[in-house]
């Protein structure tokens, strides 16, 4: 039964990862959006930020960087209350 499960598992990944491979854009020719001159032209302007890059990362997509902090220090802290629990 658990061959079963893990073939299964593994047939359904291999499945999901072909479907978003088949609709990735060729290396080195991104898509252009208005967004991509927004950020460009706005940056220093509206946010006083050098950086183009920090400027999107901490100001344009604040919250969502905060939510991805506190998904990888909650995944971090899972990990390490499994091996505490083997150690002791």
């Amino acid at each position: 039964m658990n061959k079963l499960v893990a073939a299964l598992s593994l047939v359904i990944i291999l499945t999901v990862l072909a479907l978003a491979a088949v609709d990735l854009h060729p290396l080195g020719n991104p898509a252009h959006t208005e967004m991509d001159t927004y950020f460009l032209n706005n940056a220093q302007t509206e946010l006083g930020a050098n950086s183009v890059v920090a400027a999107i990362v901490f100001d344009y997509r604040g919250f969502d960087t905060l939510g991805e902090a506190t998904v990888l220090f909650t995944a971090v802290t899972g990990v390490l209350m499994v091996f505490w629990g083997r150690v002791k």
